[in-house]
This record gives structure tokens, sequence and C-alpha cells, in this order.
């Protein structure tokens, strides 16, 4: 097997055909003799900001001297970079072996794992065969019955902020997502909470209470010092950091990490003030608010919802005050569309609607009869490609902001940084 047999054989078994559920993951993980139970964890849910407030925590321990695993999803550019040792995405060959051992065991089950079940598994293994001191894990969806829940009491359990998502799945209302979402909370781990709205929190906070757990609410009493393209200062409880993410929701993931840095503390793990502070300026998470070209400006983002949008209009307003921008976008069709047209509209000089490589996707011309209807000139394409071509034309010297899916994000980035004109 090789590692693109590997990805072929794990996408033969989407998530839509198996049910949700744990059943599937402990079974397989436990004919592989149960790897979970050999690491340590620090698990992350949340309905925004939950892969750069991993990839800061894992920069911080990295910096620390411990060696980090740090799995992710979905991936921008390529499939390999969800497994990641030290920051290091896991290779092919090490892919192709590790598949062929799990799939062994999977293929042998009545009940076939789906496809994120595998990958779970797979990087279950590899990192206890990479002997990882702690492993930073992302929650797919939801919480309660993620695959990723089936680890041991993590040492901490944290929440980013939470929104209505998922509702066909997770519930229709906050209290009802939260709760689905704080299924990751067990006794022994220490719980660190985003200062979502109060209904969420307030969930989180009395199932700590009744599973006697400890309850950190991380809240934004952060100072700005400054803004620029290059990267944002604040001071947090007296402290001053820096990171190059950019957004001030992204200060509110760096202080969910600062407060993850310190409930680790209190668990053993030792993490100075100094490497704090040096993981999280080091940190990169790609296709957030991304700086890929400075003349003419080119932003990727890979928000894709509602509040995504809200998250890009602040920076926007943040880094580039007064201006309005050329937006290239694509969204799936389950996603609230005409929201995050009503939202970004405003800023918009003009809109280039290409099509996302995906099932769900939002047919382009539907996307662009969205801002045309805006009264915002718009424009669609058969490929990102062609999009690109057309929106640098178009925006001429003006900048550029790619947004809506973290689907297409990948293909951006590579023809952008590849030197696509």
């Amino acid at each position: 097997m090789t590692g693109r047999e590997a990805i072929a054989y794990i996408e033969d078994y989407t998530w839509s055909t198996s049910k949700m559920g744990l059943e599937r993951t402990f079974e397989l993980l436990s004919k592989m003799k149960d790897p979970q139970k050999k690491l340590r964890f620090v698990h992350v849910t949340g309905s925004n900001g939950k892969g750069s407030t991993c990839t800061m925590v894992e920069s911080v321990l990295r910096s620390a001297g411990y060696r980090t695993g740090l799995y992710t999803s979905p991936h921008v550019c390529d499939f390999y970079e969800r497994i990641k040792v030290n920051n290091v995405s896991i290779s092919a060959d090490e892919l192709a072996e590790i598949t062929e051992y799990v799939a062994g065991f999977a293929d042998a089950m009545e009940d076939h794992p789906s496809q994120f079940e595998l990958v779970t598994a797979i990087a279950m293994e590899y990192f206890d065969r990479k002997n990882c001191d702690i492993v930073i894990l992302e929650v797919g969806m939801g919480g309660a019955l993620d695959s990723t829940n089936v680890i041991p009491a993590p040492l901490v359990a944290a929440f980013t902020n939470i929104g209505l998502e998922h509702t066909e799945y997770l519930g229709d209302t906050l209290t009802k997502i939260a709760a689905t979402k704080a299924g990751i909370i067990k006794k022994g781990c220490h719980v660190v909470c985003y200062d979502s709205e109060k209904e969420a929190t307030d969930t989180i906070l009395k199932i700590c209470e009744e599973k006697d757990v400890p309850f950190l609410l991380a809240k934004d009493t952060a100072e700005v010092i400054s803004v620029d393209l290059y990267g944002q200062k604040f001071r947090y409880l007296g402290d001053e950091y820096e990171i190059s993410l950019l957004g001030h929701h992204q200060i509110r993931n760096a202080i969910v990490a600062i407060e993850i840095v310190k409930a680790l503390g209190q668990q053993g793990v030792q993490i100075s003030q100094e490497d704090l502070r040096r993981g999280l300026k080091e940190a990169k998470w790609p296709a957030r608010f991304e700086v890929l070209k400075r003349e003419p400006l080119f932003i990727l983002d890979g928000g894709h919802n509602p509040q995504c949008a809200l998250a890009l209009i602040e920076t926007l307003k943040a880094v580039l005050p007064d201006k309005k921008v050329w937006f290239l976008t694509g969204v799936l069709a389950d996603k609230d569309y005409e929201k995050i047209a009503d939202l970004i509209a405003p800023f918009a000089l003009g809109a280039v609607c290409v099509p996302v490589d995906n099932p769900r996707a939002l047919p382009a011309d539907d996307y662009r009869n969205c801002f045309e209807a805006r009264g915002i000139p718009a424009f669609s394409t058969e490929s990102v490609g062609d999009g690109i071509a057309m929106i640098q034309k178009k925006a001429g010297e003006e900048a550029v902001v790619a947004f809506g899916s973290l689907y297409m994000a990948g293909n951006i980035r590579k023809l952008i940084l590849n030197g696509q004109k």
C-alpha cells in the first residue's frame, strides 16, 4: 500500500455511510491494543477557533520541549497535515504502513468504521509509536459521540466559541449543542471554556459541577497594543503577548490557549512564561486570515459560516480601515450563505464566485445571484483557477480576500503561492 492508496482506502468509507456513535471506534482500537490509553491529551471542541487554539497550544508545548502530537481536520493543502508530530506531517510511507495495519482489523469488523473513525485510529497508533508526550486532539463534530471521545480523561478539556452548527445532529439550541460538546468532560480533567453565550457556558459549568471537575472561564480582558498585517500584540493579566494570527477572535483563542497552559501546569506539565510567549508568537495556522501576497494584497480565510464572516469583517476593519475589497468566494449549500452575503456585501467592491470541490457545494451561479441581489458586481467561473485569474484582472491593485470554505482554501493557497497570475 502507498500513501495515495491509503488515502483512497480511507475515503472509501465516507462519514455519511455510518451512524454516529463510539462503538466502532472502541472496537477497532481494542483490536489494536488501545494505543490511546498510553497517551495524554488536550481535547478541544467548539464551533469556531478549534484549529487555531490547538495549533497555539501545540506550539507552546513544543517550545517547552515536549514531544507533541496534533490531530486536526479538515486539511487545507493535503491529507497528511491532519496528523503531525512536533509539527511535522505524517509521511506517505508511515500513513501507508499504519493504514494497512489498521485496515486488517477494520475490514474484519461487521460494522465497518467510517472515514473519520479510521483516521482517528490511525492517528492514535501513530502518536503511540512516536512516543508523544502530549497529543492535542481536535474534535471532528460535537463531542459526546465524536470518535475522538474514546480517549481516557484528558489533562484538559477545552471549549472554544460555541454557536449554532450541525443542528440536525447536535441540537437546535445553544444549550443542546453545548451539552453535546460537553460530552468530552471526564472526571479527572480540568476544563477551560471560552466566554461564549451565557446559555452555552452555563451548560458547561453545570456539567462540570455535576462531575466535580475544575472549571475556568477564559474571559476576554485583553488590552490590544497593536495590530497590523504582520500580527498583533496584546496584554493579558499583566503580561504581553504577540501572535501572528490576525483578528481579535484570535486574541480570544490565544486567551483560551493561555488558560489551557495554566491548567496543564496544575496537572504537572511544566511550561515557563518564556515558552508560553515564544510558542504563541511562533504558532502558524494556514487559511485563517493568512496574507498570501502583499503587492497587491491577497488574503485567504477559510471561514465558512456567519460567525466566521463577522470575525472576518472585524479583522478587515482593523487592518484595512475604511477600505472595501474584492471577494473570491465559494460556499457549501448547507451553510447560511444568504446571511454570509448580507454580512460581507457592505465591504465588497465586487465578488467572483467559484465552485467548491464538494458534493454539498452551492453552484457558483447561485452565489453570484446572491451578491447581485445586494447590488454588488458579481461574476462566476467554472474553476478556482479561472476565478483567481478573473479577480486579479478585475481587482487590479485593490485588495482581494478569498473566503467561504476550507474545501477550496488549499487549492487557492497552492495556486497563489506557486505564482498564478
